[in-house]
């Protein structure tokens, strides 16, 4: 008897973590500001950034990206308490390529920037997809 209600737990409990994932909805980003990067234009934007006329900034945790980010980027966590604060210390005359794991939290950090007043800010996607493009990692 307690086996089978340890095991009816166990069930329960994964199908509520199934049912939570079926449930996530990814961020719709509301500005047009998205580029899509190719290997082609990735070379672009990457001789940009290192030339210092635009910043590339990782809004993911200071853990993620610890582990693994794009050389010549900035972490701007999107989720601390003084994102606006570290935001306002960029230009406003310069783009702003911003980059997550997977393009939401990157989206809403571009729909962020556009309403401070960054006109020049752009969702440039996810990690990977970056990497693959071109970008280098550190």
């Amino acid at each position: 008897m307690k086996r089978n209600l340890i095991i009816l737990l166990l069930l329960l409990i994964a199908a509520t973590g199934l049912k939570a994932q079926e449930t996530h909805v990814p961020y719709v980003q509301k500005s047009p500001n998205k580029i899509a990067v190719t290997p082609k234009t990735s070379a672009n934007l990457i001789d940009e950034i290192a030339q210092g006329k635009a910043y590339l900034v990782d809004v993911r945790t200071p853990e993620e990206y610890n582990k693994q980010h794009l050389k010549y980027a900035q972490n701007i966590n999107i989720r601390s308490a003084n994102f606006g604060e570290q935001v306002k210390k960029l230009s406003k005359g310069k783009q702003i390529y911003l980059y997550c794991h997977s393009g939401n939290r990157s989206g809403k950090a571009t729909d962020s920037l556009q309403t401070l007043g960054y006109v020049r800010s752009y969702n440039i996607g996810a990690l990977d997809s970056l990497i693959k493009a071109g970008f280098p990692a550190q």
